[in-house]
Formats: structure tokens, C-alpha cells, sequence
């Protein structure tokens, strides 16, 4: 099956033409860990998460690498501020940030590289940008000079005129032209550094990438990924690197990006009091429902991250559950499914439209509610595999609805509090039945009384 995705750089859907068949290597720019993830860096995870499943099913290899900026002036603020050192720092929100995206149910990425085990490739790219005159040395630090490359600012689609026209911000002494960036830069005796050709110093943000991408993926790579925030400057910025570092060889064949996030209704800021990070939300919603959420949407659209869509992802997901959950003794691990027959992956294949593949999932379940027979475990087998594609329904029915640490009523309590209300009703003590059917109620407890016996989940 063919697929398409919409390239940022051509402003266009494309079909996708790797660069080889056999392997695609896809990119995709992780956090800076100085604080637990918001919600918002949770949306790039998902995306390309689904994006990474949806690779493996259509080609023999992938190598999806997701990076881990340990080297911030973000991080060394916060090691300032809380007394603890960088060290203990990224240690802490990188474990943090791999705990909480596993919640959503992110696949682990191939490579995960961290931007300190990269110093030696930055240094010598930087030099590279130097010997072929793209990149200068001035006051301890090193600059691209952009006006070195003829098509800087493709990506974004702006000319250096438009860029620096009105700007007022005061130019840095060190700079040759206003919109040069910066490789390198000094550091300071209580700053962390690492000695170069140009002193004792750290890279600039946008290297990082540029040299971890060289290092594990090649010259060359297929997909590039991440917020559509980071299109201008440092995705634009990448590619000034990396091309002119390696005389205009092709450095992304395509760019995605995904659209912004809000909280209800308005831009999600630490200003505004609306930052919701993935740890505070996982204390009131399955990963499972944040993921569904993030999927609602197409990714290249804005979402308003509200309580509605919420609690409309909790309840998509409980009647998809539901309908497992009837038929929790079918078995299907013998059963073939096609899933590139599936309406659903099709609409994956037509740049990720994940809306049109979840409607597809809801059509599913409806026909495994409906289905008899021999179509009861196939319907079931091609609902576990499009799920599968997007990362949902990964829990066991019974555990979907039961499980868990909540407050309250543990599952031994509430299963005995069934079998005495299944006495009572036996010795026609229906007044008791209803009591006991009431103390679950109040407990948030729903139970499911049918031929095969009562069911219960937590309202």
C-alpha cells in the first residue's frame, strides 16, 4: 500500500519515496529535561509513535531515533535555582519523560541519544562549517553565517530581507549579520563546558541535532519530525548545517510537523496557569484516554486539550472495551487478519489520518458487537490489529474496567459483595440484593447483570 505524507518542505502531500526500500530512518526531536513533559511535547511522541508502527508494518527496517537534550540554558537555570546539579537534574526528567511517554503507550525509539555524548561530532561538524566558510569565530563564540547559503530559509518559507526587516532587537557585537546562529559558545567558570578549538564552551541548541542525526542515521535520512514551533528557527537552522557541512547533499527528504495544542481555548502557557504536564493528567486519566485524545485530531491540526475531550476519549475507549470485553474467552491468536485491507490503515497511509482510522475502529467494534459465530473472533482479531496500529485497547478488558490503584473498594471486596448479593437474590432476600446493589452505586461500582453472570466496572 502506498503512502502519503504531507511534506513541510514542498507544502504538499507527497507520496512517500525512501531513500532506501529496505531501511527508513525517520528523526524526530525530543525534550529538554529540566521539568516533567507537558502535554504539549506529548503530541510529536504519539504522532510519530503511530507513524514509527505504521513504517514497520510497510517495510522490512526502521530506525526511529528520539533525542534527549541534556545541554540547556533551561537546565542550568533550574540546577541554579534548586541548588542540585545538572547531573542529578537530567537524570531525574529523562527517567521522568521515558516513564511517562511509555504510560501513553509510545514504543521505545531505536536510538535515544543524549546531546553530552555528542560534543566530539559537534566540534567537528562546527569546524567542517568553518574550513568551507560557512561559519565564523568571533569573541570566543562560532556563527553560521546565513548569508553563506542561497536558499537559507526554505523550510519556513522567508527571505532574509523579510526576516530582518524592522526587526529592532539590538545585534549581538559578536555577530556579522543580524540573523547569524550560534554553533558555539563560551561558558563561564560556573557554567558547563567543554574545551574546543574556540576555548572551553557548549553548542548551540540547533547543532545537536545536525550531529546526532550525522553520527546514527547518516547524511541522508527519510523523516524528520517534531511541533510545528520548531519549524523557524531551528529546524531551518538544522538544515543550514547539515547541507552546507556536507555540500548541499540532501539532509530530510520529508519534514512533518504537528499543529500546537490549547487548553480550553486558549494557548497553553505557564503564564495563563493552564500547563498541564502528562504526570499531573496521568493522575486522573489512563494513558490510554491522553493518547486517544491526542489522536482525535488530525495531526497537523491545532486541538483544544479540554476536560470534554477527555472524558469523550474515556468514553470512546470504554465501548470499544466493552465489546472486547464480552468476548474475552474468543480466542484469535490463530486468526489471519489483512491489515492492509483495513479501511483504518488506509487512512493511516493517507498522511496519518488517524480521525478517519478511529472512526474505522468504532465501525469495527460495532460489528464485533453484532457479530456471530465464526465472524465473532475474526471481527475481534481485525479490531485488536487497526488498535494496534494506533496504540489503544492494549489493556485487558477486565482490567480496563476494574483495575488499578483507586481509593475505595478493592476488587476482592466488591467481588464478595457480589457473591452475597448472588446469595441474596437465591434466597429471594431481594431487599438485601438492592441494598448491596446501592453501597456499589454510592461507590462508584456499576454492575452488568447478564445469563453469563454480573460484571462490574468502575464508573
Amino acid at each position: 500500500m502506498p503512502l502519503y505524507l504531507y511534506n513541510t518542505l514542498k507544502r504538499s502531500k507527497e507520496r512517500f519515496h525512501p531513500v532506501d526500500e529496505e531501511h527508513i530512518k525517520m528523526y524526530v526531536c525530543g525534550p529538554t529535561v529540566y521539568n516533567y513533559v507537558h502535554i504539549g511535547n506529548a503530541r510529536p511522541v504519539v504522532v510519530f509513535d503511530t507513524l514509527y508502527r505504521v513504517l514497520n508494518q510497510l517495510f522490512p527496517k526502521v530506525t526511529y531515533a528520539r533525542n534527549i537534550t541534556d545541554i540547556d540554558d533551561k537546565i542550568m537555570n533550574t540546577a541554579a535555582e534548586t541548588g542540585r546539579s545538572i547531573e542529578d537534574i537530567t537524570g531525574e526528567y529523562t527517567q521522568a519523560y521515558a516513564e511517562d511517554m511509555a504510560q501513553l503507550c509510545a514504543l521505545e525509539p531505536d536510538v535515544v541519544p543524549k546531546a553530552t555524548e555528542h560534543l566530539p561530532e559537534m566540534i567537528e561538524m562546527t569546524q567542517t562549517l568553518i574550513e568551507k566558510g560557512h561559519a565564523y569565530e568571533s569573541e570566543g563564540h562560532v556563527l553560521f553565517a546565513v548569508e553563506s547559503m542561497d536558499d537559507y530559509g526554505k523550510l519556513s518559507n522567508r527571505k532574509l530581507e523579510d526576516m530582518m526587516a524592522g526587526a529592532r532587537v539590538e545585534v549581538a557585537s559578536y555577530k556579522r549579520y543580524a540573523g547569524d546562529f550560534v554553533l558555539w559558545k563560551p561558558s563561564a567558570d560556573h557554567e558547563p563546558g567543554w574545551d574546543s578549538p574556540w576555548g572551553r564552551g557548549r553548542p548551540g541548541w540547533h547543532l545537536e541535532c545536525s550531529a546526532m542525526i550525522k553520527k546514527h542515521l547518516g547524511r541522508t535520512i527519510d523523516i524528520h519530525g517534531g511541533g510545528k514551533d520548531l519549524v523557524f528557527p531551528h529546524h531551518e537552522n538544522e538544515i543550514a548545517q547539515s547541507q552546507c557541512c556536507h555540500d548541499g547533499d540532501e539532509y530530510v527528504r520529508y519534514w512533518m510537523h504537528n499543529g500546537y495544542l490549547s487548553i480550553d481555548g486558549e494557548k497553553m502557557s505557564k503564564s495563563l496557569g493552564n500547563f498541564k504536564t502528562v504526570r499531573e493528567l496521568l493522575q486522573s486519566y489512563h494513558g490510554e484516554v491522553l493518547r486517544f485524545a491526542l489522536l482525535s485530531g488530525h495531526y497537523r491540526s491545532d486541538i483544544d486539550f479540554s476536560k470534554e475531550l477527555l472524558d469523550q476519549s474515556k468514553a470512546a475507549l470504554d465501548s470499544m472495551y466493552a465489546a472486547l470485553r464480552k468476548v474475552s474467552d474468543v480466542d484469535v491468536d490463530d486468526v489471519v487478519v489483512s491489515i492492509a485491507d483495513e479501511e483504518g490503515f488506509a487512512a493511516l497511509c493517507d498522511d496519518l489520518n488517524t480521525p478517519m482510522a478511529i472512526s474505522s475502529l468504532h465501525k469495527i467494534a460495532g460489528d464485533l458487537n453484532k457479530a456471530e459465530g465464526d465472524d465473532v473472533a475474526l471481527a475481534k482479531a481485525r479490531l485488536l490489529a487497526l488498535a494496534d496500529m494506533l496504540g489503544l485497547l492494549n489493556e485487558d478488558a477486565d482490567v480496563w474496567f476494574q483495575g488499578g490503584e483507586v481509593e475505595g473498594l478493592s476488587g476482592d471486596q466488591i467481588e464478595a459483595l457480589i457473591q452475597e448479593r448472588n446469595d441474596a437474590k437465591k434466597a429471594k432476600n431481594f431487599a438485601r440484593a438492592d441494598e448491596i446493589r446501592g453501597e456499589l452505586t454510592d461507590a462508584g461500582i456499576v454492575l452488568e447483570d447478564s445469563r453469563e453472570g454480573t460484571k462490574w466496572r468502575r464508573a
